[in-house]
């Protein structure tokens, strides 16, 4: 990294500030000390350099730099100009004008939803821009509020391209490019450079510059079933054309988006767009869930039934309630006390005692713990008697299977994966603003998130890959 006031040896630029820092790529602006004007620039992260994929990373920046100078040639309005290429020593650098103005995140900020009119000549600015980019054969990525500035007077321009950005390097596996509330889910799995993505991008950002609210994020929509809140709901004055035309290009599946941004920029700048899809909300309702009849024997029995559905909890717990659970244990564990807790609603108090009885049935309560071995050998009669006391009690909000189905779907698997387990942590909740939360910001009420409970086995009684071993587990 460079530091403020370092002057470059192959071109006259003096570093002025850092202006971002991500996973793959440092940001300075820098001053031409022969001009005296100031720039942008954009180099690869070299503390990098040692990583496998790095030389790949690296090859991908510079051909693409090399394509958004050949655009900066063509002077689009709303693409920030590249002006050169150079190499400092080993570190490759990309030389882009300074944009001064105010980014349409701030502005959204500061004065609230922009009148229709407004945000369509914003966004079908930056969409002209984009299809630009798309003939050229690259995407943008990162096409969201924060990177569209506005200026007066002027177009709004299209800064910060996620150059290379899917190229994911393995020693920053738990770092991510995308901004989630406006990125696909596709984006977070396979780093995907469809233009498919730019449009969702795209959509999700006039969705806030209209609403003032951010989308509901693709991953929550795609693993937890949480409903897309309409446009229209947050702000009645949108019309129907608009709102529909929004919900097109947020489409959850890339497919089922307008597959060019021409498409989409037509469905914004005209009164006939097409209904969308109606948009699946989860139901209330809760599912069927077979009672458990298998016999109070080590020997495991094979599970016939399917993956119980997720579905939002609206039902409270009450003293009232009783779960019809067949209360088995291959060891002959009581569970009377863990049903009386959950059927009163003492989340926390039942959190605790699921602990309890996992470590009682695996005869590790010294020990205080569980090895992989335990959790591979754990009876199958008692994984589905605590699973079916939690699920029953919630309306299958909580429970293993629960937290299995949102892991698997997030890509995990029995080898642990730093990124995904995070991942899966933002899922169901314990993971916030990159940070895990600590127990006195665990949620333990009836509507937290879905697979927010159990929590407590997973931080005091499994490592790593204990818990990606318990949740690949094929009898939840």
């Amino acid at each position: 990294m460079w530091s403020i006031k370092q002057n470059l040896r192959n071109r006259p630029y003096q570093i002025e500030s850092i202006l971002a820092q991500g996973g793959f790529g440092i940001t300075y602006k820098a001053r031409h000390l022969q001009l005296n004007h100031l720039v942008v620039i954009k180099t690869p992260n070299f503390a990098l350099q040692n990583d496998p994929e790095y030389p790949q990373f690296v090859e991908r920046f510079i051909r693409e730099g090399q394509i958004l100078a050949q655009l900066a040639q063509k002077a689009h309005p709303s693409i920030v100009r590249v002006n050169d290429l150079f190499q400092e020593g080993n570190i490759h650098c990309l030389v882009m004008d300074l944009i001064v103005g105010e980014s349409l995140f701030d502005a959204v900020q500061k004065k609230g939803a922009f009148p229709e009119s407004q945000a369509i000549e914003i966004i079908s600015q930056i969409g002209d821009a984009l299809t630009v980019v798309h003939q050229a054969g690259m995407v943008h990525r990162d096409a969201h509020p924060a990177n569209i500035m506005l200026r007066n007077r002027t177009p709004a321009v299209l800064i910060d391209f996620g150059i290379a950005g899917e190229i994911i390097p393995s020693t920053l596996t738990s770092q991510h490019p995308a901004n989630e509330a406006f990125a696909p889910y596709e984006q977070h799995f396979d780093g995907s450079r469809e233009p498919s993505v730019d449009i969702y991008c795209l959509a999700a950002s006039l969705y806030y510059t209209i609403t003032g609210k951010k989308p509901t994020t693709a991953l929550k929509r795609k693993v937890q079933g949480t409903a897309l809140i309409p446009p229209k709901q947050h702000n009645s004055k949108i019309s129907d054309y608009l709102n529909n035309a929004i919900l097109q290009g947020l489409a959850l599946e890339a497919k089922d988006r307008p597959q060019k941004m021409e498409d989409f920029l037509q469905l914004i700048q005209t009164k006939s767009s097409i209904n969308p899809s109606p948009i699946p909300t989860p139901q209330p309702a809760i599912s069927t869930i077979p009672e458990i009849v298998s016999s109070p024997s080590p020997a495991a029995k094979p599970i016939t039934s399917a993956t119980p559905r997720i579905v939002l909890n609206t039902t409270p717990i009450t003293e009232s309630r009783q779960l019809t659970v067949k209360l088995v244990s291959a060891f002959g564990v009581d569970y009377r006390p863990l049903q009386k807790l959950l059927v009163s609603g003492k989340w926390k108090e039942a959190d605790l005692e699921t602990s309890k009885k996992i470590l009682e049935v695996a005869g590790r309560i010294k020990a205080g713990w569980l090895r992989v071995e335990d959790i591979q050998n754990f009876p199958i009669e008692d994984l589905r008697t605590i699973n079916q006391l939690w699920l029953k009690s919630s309306n299958e909000l909580y429970g293993f299977s629960v937290q299995k189905r949102i892991y698997t779907n997030v890509g995990g698997s029995k080898k642990y994966d730093e990124k995904i387990w995070e991942y899966f942590g933002e899922c169901v909740g314990w993971r916030v603003s990159q940070e895990w939360l600590k127990v006195d910001d665990i949620k333990f009420v009836a509507n937290a998130a879905i697979g927010h409970l159990p929590w407590d086995v997973w931080w005091k009684c499994v490592n790593n890959d204990g818990a990606s071993s318990l949740l690949v587990r094929k009898d939840l």
